[in-house]
């Protein structure tokens, strides 16, 4: 694994997967927050997501790991937070990319079609790769200035 990070881990449900991946990232002496069912009860995935979405864009985790059944709620929920970028990684070659070209700081995780195994893959190339590639900080430059634009708009004044 990497260097000693801070990462907020949240899950929905309480579920062999998600208490995997904080048990694996505490071992390799992360500093893990459990947020929702990681550990504890059952809470709905809206309320997890931005748990950890508010962890890390405030600079309290380094990165996130969201857990729901398919992954897709919890990725939305968490992506309504400013500066977040949560992506939903199905395979470590998904999240390298997410890290690398799209600086993606939240990793979104499907209980339901991720195995332990998968799952430990996946989270171990997501903290492998450092950081953006220097090539895409205009694109990713212009994701913040496209939530910028919209953040505070109502619905009808999007079109």
């Amino acid at each position: 694994m990497t260097a000693p990070r801070r990462i907020a881990v949240g899950s929905d449900m309480r579920h062999p997967v998600a208490d995997a991946i904080a048990m694996r990232l505490e071992k390799a002496g992360h500093s893990v927050a459990d947020c929702g069912a990681v550990r504890a009860q059952d809470t709905p995935w809206p309320d997890v997501a931005e748990q950890v979405a508010r962890l890390v864009a405030s600079g309290a985790a380094d990165t996130g790991v969201v857990c729901c059944w398919t992954g897709t709620g919890v990725s939305i929920a968490a992506n309504k937070v400013p500066g977040i970028r949560a992506a939903l990684c199905g395979d470590a070659a998904t999240a390298t990319g997410a890290r690398r070209w799209n600086d993606a700081n939240v990793l979104a995780l499907s209980l339901r079609a991720t195995s332990e195994a998968v799952a430990a893959e996946i989270v171990d190339a997501w903290l492998a790769q450092a950081g953006p590639d220097p090539a895409e900080a205009a694109s990713i430059a212009r994701v913040g200035e496209i939530e910028r634009r919209y953040r505070d708009r109502a619905p009808a004044e999007v079109h």
